[in-house]
């Protein structure tokens, strides 16, 4: 483009700006053609307008490949919030850990702290504050140790009874296993100390001979 018409296309977009300062924004936003629309007309700034692209969703023909990680296109992960909060804990019970749970310790420490022991406590017995204020359920009881896997992953996703629902703050599926298998840790560590701590049942005295 020659340069009287690079020098034309500066002068107006001076000329529109010192225009503005005079007669206000309202009249420039309304009335004024946007300076972008003026920069297609130099030939260095129309690249990102008229270049060629692809639009893998507008065609069936070309592939549709995603990075791992990103929304998939086929969709994402099944609900089961109706069947699960109503009691009935079939397909949460049938979800299988996909994760190495040795792999995701370190991780896991991170969210059950940052999520988690606010109420049920750094050890999982709920004993902070407010785990006991609001009767947080310990996470070392038999009852707690016999959950499946897949239900302590859906309480995390749906919450349940006084438990809130942590599935929009927590929502990739790897950090919710991570979680899973960080109270497992848990669980784990604290068999034996409650072993140790356990009361010694009184021996009957023997019998005289």
């Amino acid at each position: 483009m020659p340069k009287r018409t690079v020098l034309t296309v500066l002068t107006a977009l001076t000329a529109l700006t010192a225009l503005t300062a005079f007669t206000g924004c309202n009249w420039y936003y309304d009335k004024v053609p946007s300076p972008d629309d003026l920069m297609k007309a130099i030939p260095w700034f129309d690249h990102m307008v008229k270049s060629r692209t692809v639009h893998p969703y507008a065609r069936a023909d070309l592939p549709r490949n995603t990075v791992p990680g990103t929304v998939p296109i086929t969709g994402g992960e099944a609900d089961w919030a109706a069947e699960f909060l109503s009691g009935n804990t079939a397909t949460a019970d049938r979800l299988v850990n996909p994760t190495v749970p040795d792999a995701t310790l370190a991780q896991g420490d991170t969210l059950f702290h940052t999520f988690c022991a606010v109420c049920h406590g750094n050890t999982g017995a709920a004993d902070s504050p407010i785990g006991r204020r609001v009767g947080a359920l310990s996470l070392l009881t038999d009852k707690a140790r016999g959950y499946s896997d897949g239900y302590l992953y859906s309480i995390v996703r749906y919450g349940r009874g006084l438990m809130p629902r942590y599935g929009d703050k927590v929502y990739r599926h790897g950090d919710r296993w991570a979680i899973v298998n960080y109270v497992r840790k848990l669980q784990a560590a604290a068999a034996p100390a409650a072993a140790m701590t356990s009361p010694t049942p009184p021996t009957s005295p023997s019998p005289p001979r």
